[in-house]
């Protein structure tokens, strides 16, 4: 809206801005009959003219005065500014004054203020120096006579006091007085050092009668002078305590040597309660002197444990060695509780770390006690996590210096899991492979446990002497007995596959119904490979937990050496293998009926029956094998998915190559052949579940393969119950309903409709020239995707048999 009528509103359509004189008369006079009042509206318009002009007029003569109000009222306005200006400068000159007043007055406040401030300075200073000068007097007096407990406190008040003159050291007496107290403090060092040499001499091993006041109020003065005099002290004193130490243990001593290692710790014990009851209250408790002493002491023990290894490591057994170790280890524990590590210089403790819970013997809490059963219940990952314990401060203190000949400990492992393998393997051909119970079967092979088991207690033992190149070690031995595991009990133990028939005839199969025996792996060996089988997932998935747990027991640095992947494929082949004889077994059971089936004159089948005996031998071989290697993988299910799948996919090809060797056939034949393919659909189908009580939707992955496969083989069957004539009807029938554009295939169906060489020389040409030109750019892949035949292409001979098949199942 223009800006009038957003201030006068108006409804008037003469007042809006996209006002149309043709509409607006339009709106007038919408009709004819309505021009009869063109008059009166004429009169109207021109009155509401005649008004506007009034309006106007009034207006215009209105404003012939505003420009002269205007200029007055201007003047007026002009006026009183100058007058507001004129009062706006007196008062800034007022305040001029003012201030000028306030500044004359605080004038002489102000030389006030600085000389009271700078009288107080001088008489602080001169009370500091006469403090100075008077505690240097009494500090030099005190330090002649020994009174070191005045002179602690005397010493650190001089102290403080002279860091308030270090900007007035330009000044002769000042820097004279400064001198003299860094005298003072050097010859109370000197002194004080003579006193503790006095008092605890560094040669000989004799002891004194016990503590000294005089030395213990040292000790305060010791704290305000220099660190070094300090740090002397407390070297002097611990080696002069560790003397007889380095006396009784000396390397050529009995007594040194590993298998007496108690006796080095039981003395230091015995020293640390010695020394609280004659020294606890000479020296500062802040000195920390008893950790110190039991730290000092450990380094000692550590290098003179080194050197004697060194001299005599021919002689070090695994026992002695652990044995050395773990009593080594508990003092550093009993460290641990007595102190706080504050006087090492990297004794800090690392935060708590919680572990993951699993239920790999490798993975319990460490703190607990060992089982020695491997505990599979998932109700134990719903435990709450125990948080680890903090890291001994003092841990490796003394026992580092075991590293270097833990490679003892390693060859010792490595001995005893090759014995531990070995027992394995005598075990297994001693009881024989496990018996089956459909119960229980599939369950994990009791020296996998074992094995686990050991692994952890190594592990978890090693970690506590080393955790660097030992723990390398450790696990390049760990990868060895896992593989050799893997292939003397797993793969070792497998059932070997034969090739024989077992004397089964063509002819007693097509006359049995129920089929005859094959040579097959017996239910024990089944239950055994399936055995196999949960052992070796059971062993990829722990294998997997003990690398991570490996790489968290080991340093960072060394993280990266740490790789099971070997170890865990050798597993996965393992569980492959077994179930590629799965596999193989049912499979060679199979071929006999296969064989049978080829073997049968379709030509001459006179009648559709029931289905033929070589699918009844099929059925009946699978609902022998399948539900005992189901039960047998209950807790693997992903596994026995596998092997449904590996089974369809070496099954079904198969039988299609069969069905290719049924030549010639007739066809009353290919509907009985309809027929039992349909039949042995139905049962792959079914086969995951075949045999269960519960039974179970069979996988999507699984069911795809099998109607694939199962569909071209009916696809082929339907092709070869189709007339041959006209040979373009054929052809084109072929390809629509098997998608197939190898010449080959074709070649196979020629002879299985029992044409002759001349009519199918003819037919190969034909369908040679209606195949479909590959699109451009893509290859030919020898199979095309084509839609799927309509009811009015087949015969009426394939939709009889159709409702047969429907009828009959």
């Amino acid at each position: 809206f223009p800006p009038s009528l957003q201030v006068f509103p108006s409804q008037d359509p003469l007042d809006r801005a996209d006002f149309n004189a043709v509409e607006y008369i339009n709106t007038l006079f919408p009709t004819e009959q309505s021009l009869a009042n063109i008059d009166e509206v004429v009169n109207k318009i021109r009155l509401k003219i005649r008004r506007l002009d009034d309006n106007i007029r009034t207006v215009v003569r209105g404003q012939t005065n505003v420009g002269q109000d205007g200029r007055q009222a201007l003047e007026e306005a002009q006026k009183a500014i100058q007058q507001l200006f004129g009062k706006i400068k007196d008062i800034k000159d007022k305040a001029e004054k003012s201030e000028q007043m306030v500044k004359e007055i605080t004038r002489d406040i102000k030389q006030l203020d600085h000389a009271k401030r700078h009288l107080t300075t001088s008489i602080t200073t001169l009370n500091h120096l006469h403090m100075l000068a008077g505690g240097v007097d009494s500090l030099e007096a005190m330090t002649r006579r020994r009174q070191y407990g005045e002179v602690a406190n005397l010493l650190q008040g001089v102290v403080n006091v002279l860091e308030h003159f270090n900007k007035y050291m330009g000044i002769p007496q000042i820097r004279q007085l400064s001198e003299r107290v860094k005298a003072a403090q050097n010859e109370l060092g000197q002194q004080i050092l003579a006193d503790f040499e006095e008092a605890f001499p560094s040669q000989g091993t004799k002891r004194p009668g016990g503590p000294s006041n005089v030395l213990r109020d040292a000790c305060l003065v010791a704290n305000v002078l220099d660190p070094r005099i300090k740090q002397e002290i407390i070297k002097k004193f611990i080696k002069q305590h560790l003397s007889e130490y380095l006396v009784l243990f000396q390397e050529n001593q009995d007594v040194a040597w590993l298998d007496k290692i108690d006796r080095r710790y039981a003395w230091i014990k015995r020293q640390l309660v010695d020394y609280e009851e004659k020294y606890g209250r000479m020296f500062p408790q802040e000195w920390c002197m008893t950790e110190r002493i039991a730290v000092e002491f450990c380094h000692v023990t550590r290098t003179e444990l080194a050197k004697i290894m060194r001299t005599r490591a021919k002689e070090i057994e695994v026992k002695l060695l652990l044995f050395a170790i773990q009593r080594t280890t508990n003092f550093e524990g009993l460290l641990a509780k007595r102190f706080s590590g504050c006087t090492l210089a990297d004794g800090t403790v690392k935060k708590a770390e919680v572990p993951l819970p699993s239920t790999n013997p490798f993975l319990e809490d460490e703190t607990g006690t060992e089982t020695d059963e491997i505990v599979m219940e998932k109700s134990d990952t719903d435990k709450p996590k125990k948080p680890k314990v903090p890291d001994n401060p003092f841990h490796g203190i003394v026992s580092k210096c075991f590293e270097p000949h833990l490679y003892v400990y390693i060859e010792s492992q490595d001995k005893n899991l090759g014995e531990l393998i070995d027992r394995f393997v005598a075990d297994f051909k001693a009881q024989g492979p496990p018996k089956p119970n459909v119960d229980e079967g599939g369950a994990v092979l009791p020296s996998c446990a074992d094995l686990f088991v050991y692994y952890k207690k190594c592990m978890v033992q090693c970690s506590q002497l080393s955790t660097g190149e030992p723990m390398i070690a450790l696990t390049t031995i760990f990868q060895k007995y896992l593989r050799e595991y893997a292939w003397k009990i797993l793969s070792g133990n497998l059932p070997k596959t034969t090739s024989s028939s077992g004397g089964l005839t063509i002819t007693s199969l097509l006359k049995e119904k129920e089929g005859s025996e094959v040579a097959k792996f017996t239910l024990e060996e089944l239950c055994l490979i399936c055995s196999i089988l949960s052992t070796a997932e059971y062993c990829l998935a722990t294998t997997q937990q003990l690398e991570e747990k490996l790489k968290e027991k080991v340093d960072a640095s060394l993280v990266e050496r740490i790789n099971l992947t070997g170890e865990m494929d050798t597993f996965s082949i393992v569980i492959s293998n077994s179930i590629q004889l799965l596999v193989q077994d049912l499979d060679a059971a199979c071929d006999p009926a296969l064989t049978a089936m080829s073997k049968m004159q379709w030509q001459n089948v006179e009648h559709v029956g029931d289905q033929s005996p070589y699918v009844t031998s099929v059925i009946l071989h699978i609902k022998q094998n399948v539900p005992i290697i189901r039960d047998n993988l209950a807790s693997t299910r992903k596994y026995f998915t596998q092997f449904c799948i590996k089974f369809a996919n070496s099954f079904i090809p198969k039988f299609i190559n069969h069905l290719f060797k049924c030549k010639p056939i007739s066809m009353v034949g290919a509907e009985q052949l309809l027929l039992d393919t349909h039949s042995l659909k139905m049962v792959l189908l079914d086969l995951p579940s075949i045999g269960s009580q519960v039974v179970r939707k069979a996988p999507a992955s699984y069911t795809k393969i099998v109607v694939k496969g199962m569909t071209r083989a009916e696809m082929i069957l339907k092709v070869v119950m189709a007339p041959h004539e006209p040979p373009v009807v054929f052809v084109d029938n072929y390809i629509k309903l098997l998608a197939d554009c190898s010449t080959d295939t074709f070649q196979k169906i020629l002879d299985m409709k029992g044409l002759k060489r001349s009519e199918q020389s003819s037919m190969l040409d034909l369908f040679r020239q209606r195949l479909p030109a590959p699109p451009s750019g893509v290859e030919n892949t020898g199979s095309l995707s084509l839609s799927a035949p309509t009811p009015e292409q087949e015969s009426s001979r394939i939709r009889k048999l159709e409702k047969l098949i429907k009828k009959r199942l």
